[in-house]
């Protein structure tokens, strides 16, 4: 079976995952620091701090922007539950803005027009989610525009765009949001087996993270609310949680990151072949905006016939290929539908379900396996 994604493991990324297991930390040890800094180095972002998942990250975030009951956060309905989810554990209420019907994204004129009307009834977010979908920014400019218009945090979800651009900036920088998050599980761009990150420019938005990612306890004595009492001592300052991430984990990345150039070059190069060979089979193909480079984390397709959908899923898959569906809408999902959403809330997000398939693509796809899914792909569609 080909997947639709799958890591890419060398030799030296073995080798360094071993010299961590022979090395004194298996945790929290200088691995740790080294994977935050050679994230800054590739984004251009001042601060990085390494977490166990993505969701975690993410659940960080809001937490050091101090989402909380009471408080609206806002993503796209068209990503997974962990980008709305986060809100949810701080005790916020959480709606969703619909997407860009070429790209999967938030549509930052629907943003606008949302805001417009929020503003009026005073029910203003507090923090807004965009996620760059199949690796492809966001319009941030704009929606750092409106972030400064109506005053609410931006968190990034890019989980899918490590290598991205958007503008002249690699995505992660920071220019036009608060906080960035990575994924680095298996099937995105480079992985650390599970693990995630939060990016920033703000240090103390990045020290707040870090205690929370470690119990909220801090040994800075400068922090202390008691008296210091010597080398062992430390506090708990708030209620935080264990989202460390490992020394094996953060070795895997930055030998990974070493990479991150020829992952995103291969993608690009895979991209650019179906878009060749699948153009006018019935498809709607991926498009990519002139001022972003996508970090093609997923390749997905729209059938121009959706009621055939579910048939070219389970052909492909009945011909080795490993198809999957990005993304159940959010609030399609029974836990949303209790809070009160229903079906047609976010129509483009619907209809961008109903219609999609997303075809195998990561860095040790061979051309061979590629054109084996085009093949197969095109003879069920004729």
């Amino acid at each position: 079976m080909i997947p639709y994604g799958r890591q890419h493991i060398d030799e030296h990324d073995i080798a360094a995952v071993v010299e961590v297991l022979r090395s004194d930390w298996l945790t929290q040890g200088p691995c740790i620091e080294r994977f935050e800094a050679a994230l800054t180095d590739v984004t251009g972002a001042n601060h990085a701090v390494a977490v166990s998942n993505a969701t975690a990250a993410l659940h960080l975030a809001c937490m050091a922007l101090d989402v909380g009951p009471g408080d609206l956060v806002w993503t796209s309905p068209n990503t997974f539950v962990a980008s709305a989810n986060c809100a949810r554990y701080c005790g916020a209420t959480v709606d969703f803005v619909d997407i860009e019907a070429d790209t999967g994204n938030m549509d930052a004129q629907l943003l606008a027009q949302k805001l417009a009307d929020a503003a009026r009834h005073g029910r203003l977010p507090k923090v807004v989610i965009p996620v760059h979908f199949a690796g492809q920014s966001c319009d941030m400019a704009a929606i750092g525009e409106l972030a400064s218009v109506y005053g609410f945090k931006v968190i990034e979800d890019a989980s899918h765009a490590v290598g991205g651009r958007y503008r002249q900036d690699a995505v992660g920088c920071g220019r036009f949001s608060d906080i960035t998050v990575f994924s680095f599980h298996p099937v995105k761009i480079v992985t650390t087996g599970e693990g995630g990150a939060a990016l920033c420019k703000d240090p103390q938005l990045a020290a707040r993270m870090r205690r929370l990612r470690s119990h909220g306890i801090s040994r800075d004595p400068a922090l202390m609310q008691g008296e210091y009492a010597g080398g062992w001592y430390y506090e708990q300052l708030e209620l935080g949680f264990n989202y460390r991430m490992t020394d094996m984990q953060a070795a895997l990345g930055v030998s990974q990151l070493g990479r991150l150039g020829h992952f995103i070059l291969r993608r690009r190069e895979l991209a650019a072949r179906y878009r060749v060979q699948l153009s006018g089979r019935g498809l709607s193909l991926p498009e990519e905006r002139v001022d972003r480079q996508s970090a093609w984390h997923l390749y997905p397709v729209r059938l121009q016939e959706a009621a055939r959908r579910r048939q070219v899923y389970d052909l492909l898959r009945t011909a080795n290929v490993g198809v999957n569906v990005h993304y159940i809408p959010v609030h399609l999902q029974p836990y949303y539908r209790q809070l009160g959403f229903r079906p047609g809330d976010f129509p483009v997000a619907e209809g961008y379900y109903q219609s999609a398939i997303s075809l195998p693509l990561f860095p040790g796809l061979t051309d061979k396996d590629q054109d084996w899914v085009i093949e197969a792909l095109t003879s069920i569609l004729r």
